[in-house]
């Protein structure tokens, strides 16, 4: 593995892990040459590669990290931990391996992200849906958290402020 900083052909790994639940190696490694850290990660080839029919039609190739960063921004600055957001990312992309469809219409993806994230933070799945939904008001704000107010309490759980 050839250093980021000084382009030196040999590194040396300095500590090995698992992330992803096992799908990926995450290696610490240091650079002899100039001493400089980095972390490089290693994944299995997956040949069954998902691909997303967006809206007008076109098909892209499906990218994780598109998710993360949409979830992640819908928990900005709330208590939801980088791993719960991975985490929920990885899921939904192995729901969709899972079920042997190579191709993925968009509404999809952003349905499962809001469902995930109604189970993560409440806030984040108002954040998110105001985004994926198209809110153009306070109503369609008003109606989908007087949803979720209606599903808390018709599953027991106790609603806060109200």
């Amino acid at each position: 593995m050839k250093c980021p900083v000084c382009s030196a052909s040999e590194t040396r790994v300095i500590e090995t892990r698992t992330a992803d639940e096992g799908r990926i190696v995450r290696r610490r490694r240091e650079c002899p040459a100039c001493g400089s850290r980095f972390t490089t990660y290693e994944k299995a080839e997956d040949r069954r590669q998902l691909r997303v029919v967006k809206k007008d039609g076109r098909r892209e190739a499906f990218d994780r990290d598109k998710i993360v960063r949409g979830i992640a921004r819908a928990c900005e600055k709330l208590p939801v931990s980088l791993e719960q957001m991975e985490g929920l990312a990885a899921r939904i992309e192995a729901d969709f391996k899972a079920d042997g469809s190579g191709e993925i219409p968009v509404d999809l993806i952003g349905q499962r992200v809001m469902d995930g994230l109604k189970q993560v933070n409440q806030v984040a799945y108002v954040r998110f849906a105001s985004v994926y939904r198209v809110f153009t008001d306070l109503e369609s704000f008003q109606h989908e958290i007087a949803r979720l107010i209606s599903e808390r309490e018709s599953a027991g759980e106790p609603v806060s402020g109200a």
